[in-house]
This record gives C-alpha cells, structure tokens and sequence, in this order.
C-alpha cells in the first residue's frame, strides 16, 4: 500500500506483478506487467494494468490507467463504518465474489486481492467469500462488478414507483 504522489487521500494497491521472458539470440529478455487497484477511499474506485519493461514503470503505467478508470459505488454509511447497502454477487469469468454487509466493528473478512478493492473504495465492515476462481485479476474484475451493482434504497424505489 502506497500514497499516491498527485493525491493526498488515495489509496493505491499493487494486486500482481507477473514477469514475462522473450528469449531472443543473446539470452532472455524480460518484461513486467503489473495490476493495480485505485481509490480515494470515499466511493471511487478503479484498476489498471501496465505493460514495461521495468516494474517500476509497469506500475506507473497501471496507476494512470487506474485513474482515468475511477467509478463511483454506491456505499451505505453506519455509525461508525462503512459497508455495502445489501448483498450481491460480482462474476468475472470463473471468479465470484459474494459481499455481504455486516455490522460496525466487524472489519474487513476477505482475501488479498478483494481486501485491496474493499480498502481502495472506502469499506471499514464487511464479509466476503471468493468463490471458483481465485485469479487475483479475476477477483478484482469481479469485485468490482459486486460493487457496479450495488443500488441505495432510494435508487430502487424512484425505479419501481413505491415507497417504504
């Protein structure tokens, strides 16, 4: 976890480093492909992925991706946390992801890559579960499709004409 240079409250995670060799005449030669999760932990939230031939400007490459691909999430405010306003599974491929919003105290149950998402947007409580896959790519994508989902209450009652 590192700040971010350009912003002072963001919150910028490193999920996956993977190196990649071309063998050529002379030997291998290497290059670096990093993902990276991008929030300023107050509802926006977005992820990067950076191709160099050095880690540090694969990172750098994926943060500005990260960036430019920030989206708001619709989060539930509780005395004295934060958590998701009702359950929702996200799907990426083979990966699920179950949230389940939980009382204040809680603190954060889930794996590294999804932890890192949760934590870039802002969550303090919340139970997660990764299901099929466990591709950490995979689980952020579908990460962030759980969190794309998520609808306030008032959302769903302008859309289907009640009130509660």
């Amino acid at each position: 976890m590192a700040e971010s240079g350009g912003h002072k409250e963001s919150a910028e995670h490193v999920i996956k480093i993977r190196r990649c060799a071309c063998v050529v005449k002379g030997g291998r030669r290497f290059s670096f492909s990093a993902m990276v999760v991008v929030g300023d932990r107050n509802g926006r939230v977005g992820w990067g992925y950076g191709k160099a031939p050095e880690v540090p400007q694969a990172v750098e490459k994926a943060v500005k991706q990260a960036e430019r691909k920030m989206d708001e999430v619709r989060l539930k405010r509780i005395e004295p946390g934060v958590t998701v306003p009702h359950q929702i599974v996200g799907r990426f491929g083979a990966a699920r992801v179950l949230l389940i919003p939980a009382r204040p105290g809680t603190g954060v149950i889930a794996g590294g890559c999804v932890r890192s998402v949760l934590d870039a947007v802002g969550v303090t409580d919340i139970l997660t579960k990764s299901q099929g896959s466990n591709n950490p790519l995979n689980l952020v994508k579908a990460t962030l499709d759980g969190l794309s989902k998520l609808r306030a209450l008032e959302d769903v009652q302008r859309l289907r004409g009640v009130k509660l």
